[in-house]
């Protein structure tokens, strides 16, 4: 016999399979010998008060044992003889439209720009020690996307989009814990993420589809207003394609602004990491002196404001993580953030951003469709010049920047190329730095010592989403002007991380298929 309860117990309760076994027999006057296990399906923490509470919805096996997988795993089937689609990028986006493809019974030919996830990491870690960033492996480019290697945190709130269950189901029958299911805010960790994209991709090899690492592409092929294939590097790949190259592929969205193919500029966030001591975090959001304890995770938090008239807000919090630096090219500093699975160090950050819309831009740009991507390089450039014109990242402590002062020494950081002191008061664009000012001291009030200066603000978060959108049909998703082009995720302009990205992936997947089926 089953039956599922919804439990609200203390931190050290829910921490424990015994514990929590125990006390569900306790409260609901079951004999602990026949109670044989308890699953924990959704887990929460309230931590409003200052007596913390952790829900939980469980399902309890009262003389028998759990013989269901605790998911059901999805059947990928041999597809090396079935007709091909080309996925362009081997991120979220692009790994989820090709499972899906092999799903419906059509053989995934990836193209990857950067290179697979165990040599990309050689890349990564180049660029503290030398200072230079190589254009194809980076922390954006490469197998998995930007989140392989910055968080793989598995948070949405696109609900309506599509299957994000699936999404988590598909992660976990590659290797990811269970505990994704059940946990309200799931992560997997920057440093487990890489063997989970590993095995997916296994299993488009294993299924008869193509991946191929270092392989750009540079044109689609077109039949006048159809699209038939796309070049990477010396050969023609042919088939409808998936585009799913990500949000920072600039060149791509030059290529097709220049041919004509219709893209249109989107509102982007831009603004600071802000790094804090997690262990002020903890006390800050659990209320109490020893701040996490023994049994709690790292803590989040996540703020939101308006300030003359745009939003300001957290973004991509990383409890216990690292502040990374995450440029594509030179003369470019951009940070984001990662935290490894038992989100253990010593720091928390998020990104501390600013809405930005076209018509914020300077005039002239507005009617630019790359006007949002000139923003950012500006942006940028700006960035890599105040940070002596290496990786190490301007910086200015929080609470000097909110009172437009100079910040004579800085905290320790988890940013490895290392910071400089900067006025980020005087450097950004007013309406990043006057905005954040208001930001920053609403955020101080909501939150009693969160505005201090042992935080760190590190310039600059532009890579919050896409600059641009690829613009495609409600329908169809094909784009508006040239069919068999199936623009997908966060570098079309659809998606806002890993698991929107992945379930935009599988809907132009299921597009793709009918329109194979229309076209015979």
């Amino acid at each position: 016999m089953t039956n599922e309860y919804q439990l609200r117990v203390l931190p050290q309760v829910a921490a424990s399979a015994d514990a929590l076994r125990k006390y569900v027999a306790d409260e609901y006057g079951l004999a602990l010998g026949a109670l044989k296990a308890v699953r924990i399906l959704k887990r929460s923490i309230d931590a409003r008060q200052r007596t913390i509470f952790v829900n939980l919805k469980v399902r309890a096996y009262v003389n028998e044992m759990p013989t269901e997988n605790e998911f059901e795993p999805v059947d990928y089937q041999d597809v090396s003889q079935r007709p091909q689609v080309i996925v362009v990028g081997a991120g979220p986006g692009g790994l989820f439209a090709a499972l899906r493809l092999i799903e419906l019974g059509y053989r995934p030919i990836v193209l990857e720009r950067g290179k697979d996830v165990h040599e990309r990491k050689k890349d990564l870690a180049n660029i503290s020690r030398t200072q230079q960033v190589d254009g194809e492996s980076n922390y954006c480019f490469g197998e998995g996307g930007a989140g392989a290697y910055s968080d793989g945190k598995l948070y949405t709130r696109s609900k309506k989009r599509g299957n994000t269950e699936k999404i988590l189901r598909v992660f976990c029958q590659h290797g990811a814990s269970t505990n994704i299911l059940a946990d309200a805010h799931p992560h997997i960790g920057t440093d487990r993420l890489p063997q989970v994209i590993e095995a997916m991709r296994n299993t488009i090899l294993r299924c008869g589809g193509e991946v191929h690492f270092q392989t750009k592409m540079t044109q689609l092929l077109l039949e006048g207003q159809k699209v038939i294939g796309c070049v990477a590097g010396e050969k023609a790949y042919h088939g409808p394609v998936i585009l799913a190259t990500g949000h920072s592929a600039r060149d791509v969205y030059r290529y097709l602004a220049e041919a004509q193919i219709h893209v249109e500029a989107k509102g982007i966030a831009v603004g600071v990491r802000l790094e804090h001591p997690s262990q002020l975090i903890d006390q800050i959001q659990y209320h109490r002196k020893e701040g996490r304890g023994q049994w709690l995770p790292a803590a989040e938090y996540s703020f939101v404001t308006q300030a003359d008239g745009r939003g300001v807000y957290s973004f991509c919090m990383c409890p216990g993580g690292f502040v990374i630096p995450a440029a594509t090219g030179p003369e470019q500093i951009v940070v984001n953030g990662m935290s490894p699975a038992n989100r253990g160090t010593r720091w928390s950050n998020s990104g501390m951003v600013v809405e930005i819309r076209p018509e914020d831009v300077e005039s002239g740009m507005s009617n630019d469709p790359l006007a949002m991507m000139h923003y950012q390089e500006e942006l940028e450039r700006t960035c890599w010049q105040q940070g002596n014109m290496k990786q190490t990242a301007p910086a200015q402590r929080m609470a000097d920047f909110v009172n437009g002062k100079l910040s004579y020494d800085l905290p320790r950081s988890s940013y490895a190329p290392g910071l400089v002191s900067s006025p980020l008061h005087f450097w950004l664009p007013k309406p990043i730095s006057s905005r954040l000012q208001q930001g920053f001291r609403t955020f101080g009030k909501q939150a009693h010592g969160f505005l201090t200066n042992e935080a760190v603000m590190i310039a600059v978060e532009t890579r919050t989403s896409s600059p641009v959108r690829i613009v495609r049909d409600n329908e169809t998703l094909q784009h508006v002007q040239v069919e068999g082009l199936f623009p997908c995720g966060e570098g079309a302009g659809y998606a806002g991380g890993i698991v929107s990205a992945g379930v935009d992936g599988e809907r132009c997947a299921e597009m793709c298929a009918l329109y194979m089926e229309k076209i015979g």
